[in-house]
């Protein structure tokens, strides 16, 4: 691509611990602020973002915006928890990683040609020892195009 083009991302968390907090930072380091702020009470969360896809240096789709995180060919995006997302009694201070992995030049033709759809990821809200799920999102089933 010539020029950096901004498409939409949403990403759900699947059934996440209720009464917990959830937010997406925007920005890095301690130039962030805390948008989409969420409580979460049974029910999945949805986080709608932009960001930019360019063509990196490998010819493959890179990623740029307020919201992306993370070195080329590892980029991600941050879904804080608990204290992280301003709940300050929470037991939890904790970040999930979303990748932007998997994303292909064929995924990007189909947002241009078809400008409503979006880029969507569903990840799990609740760890197997039933805390909010942190880290890097594992399994991480990917991205797909959708309206």
């Amino acid at each position: 691509m010539k020029n950096d083009r901004e498409f939409m991302f949403r990403i759900i968390l699947r059934a996440p611990v209720a009464g917990v907090r959830f937010a997406l930072p925007k920005g890095s380091g301690a130039n962030h602020t805390l948008v989409q702020i969420q409580q979460a009470e049974g029910d999945d969360l949805v986080f709608d973002l932009s960001a930019k896809i360019k063509t990196g240096k490998d010819g493959q789709p890179d990623f740029a915006g307020p919201f992306v995180q993370g070195p080329v060919a590892e980029r991600f995006i941050y879904i804080n928890i608990g204290t992280s997302a301003g709940q300050l009694d929470s037991p939890w201070s904790r970040r999930l990683k979303v990748p932007l992995r998997g994303i292909t030049w064929e995924m990007v033709n189909l947002l241009i040609e078809n400008s409503g759809r979006i880029l969507e990821t569903v990840v799990p809200g609740t760890a197997k020892d039933g805390t909010p799920t942190c880290a890097t999102v594992k399994p991480f089933d990917g991205w797909r195009v959708t309206n």
